[in-house]
C-alpha cells in the first residue's frame, strides 16, 4: 500500500534525525557548511528544469527538502526553532498575503495580486519594495527581480516599444563609451544595456536567465562537437585558424538548425 504524504515525510524525518545522530558526516555539519551545497543543489535543479527533465527535478526537489529538514534539525538543536514552526510560519504567511482567497478583499488579476502581496510586506516593516530582493542573486535573475518589485508600484513602462527605445538609447550611449575609451564608463553602460535587454525580455514574457543559460548550454554541445570534429580530421583547434573553426562551426551550426 502507498504512503500517504504525512508518512513519508515523517520517514525522511526520522531517516534524517537518525542520521544526525549516527553518521559521522552528519553530524559534523553546520549551517555555514552546508551553505555552499544548498546553492549547489539548487543550481542542478534549474539545471534539471532548463532541461525539462522531470526525473532530475524530483531527485533535486528530493534533495532540497533534505536540506530544509537539516537546518531546522540544527536549529532545533540550539533551541532557535524546529521543521514544526518552519511549516506553521510560511503557512501563517500565505494566508496573510492572500487575503483574497482568505479575507475579503477582491482581485482582477495576477497583477493585483502582486500588488496586493508588496503592499502586505511593506505592513510587515519593510523598508522598500526592494528589501525583498537578496543581494547574492546571480546579476541576471537579480535585474529581473528588481523590476518585477518597481513594477508594483507603477514604475513601469506602458509598452514594449518604449522599453526597445530605452535598449536603443543605452546602446548609443555605449558606442559613445567605447569611442571615448573610458573604461568605468564602458563597464557602466554595458550593465545598462544588460537591465534594458532583461526588461525587454520580461516584456516578451522570456526568462533571460533561463533564455542565457539555453545560449550556454548550446554552445558548450557545438563547441564541443567542433572539437571533437577537429580531432578527427588530425588537427586540434588551437592550431586552426579562425576562419578553419568558423567553417567548422557553420556546418555544425546548419546540421543541429538545418537552417
Amino acid at each position: 500500500m502507498e504512503r500517504s504524504t504525512p508518512e513519508e515525510f515523517t520517514r525522511l524525518k526520522d531517516i534524517m534525525d537518525e542520521l544526525r545522530e549516527k553518521c559521522p558526516w552528519d553530524r559534523k555539519q553546520t549551517l555555514q557548511t552546508l551553505r555552499s551545497q544548498t546553492i549547489e543543489e539548487l543550481y542542478e535543479l534549474t539545471d534539471a528544469i532548463t532541461e525539462t527533465d522531470w526525473t532530475a527535478i524530483k531527485e533535486e526537489l528530493g534533495d532540497l527538502l533534505l536540506h530544509i529538514l537539516f537546518y531546522s534539525r540544527i536549529a532545533e538543536e540550539q533551541g532557535k526553532f524546529n521543521i514544526r514552526d518552519v511549516m506553521q510560519f510560511i503557512s501563517d504567511k500565505l494566508v496573510y498575503r492572500h487575503p483574497h482567497i482568505y479575507g475579503d478583499v477582491v482581485v482582477n488579476d495576477e497583477e493585483d495580486v502582486k500588488r496586493n502581496w508588496e503592499k502586505l510586506k511593506l505592513k510587515e516593516g519593510k523598508n522598500s519594495v526592494l528589501s525583498g530582493v537578496p543581494g547574492s542573486l546571480p546579476a541576471v535573475v537579480k535585474a529581473t527581480r528588481l523590476q518585477e518589485k518597481s513594477k508594483q508600484v507603477g514604475f513601469e513602462w506602458d509598452n514594449r516599444e518604449q522599453v526597445w527605445e530605452k535598449v536603443d538609447e543605452e546602446m548609443n550611449e555605449l558606442k559613445e563609451a567605447v569611442l571615448a575609451n573610458v573604461h568605468d564608463w564602458i563597464e557602466d553602460t554595458f550593465g545598462d544595456v544588460l537591465f534594458s535587454l532583461v526588461n525587454y525580455a520580461r516584456f516578451m514574457n522570456i526568462d533571460a536567465e533561463n533564455a542565457l543559460e539555453r545560449t550556454n548550454k548550446k554552445f558548450i554541445s557545438r563547441f564541443t562537437e567542433m572539437e571533437q570534429y577537429a580531432l578527427k580530421q588530425g588537427k586540434p583547434l588551437s592550431d586552426m585558424s579562425l576562419g578553419e573553426m568558423d567553417a567548422i562551426w557553420n556546418s555544425i551550426k546548419k546540421q543541429n538548425t538545418g537552417t
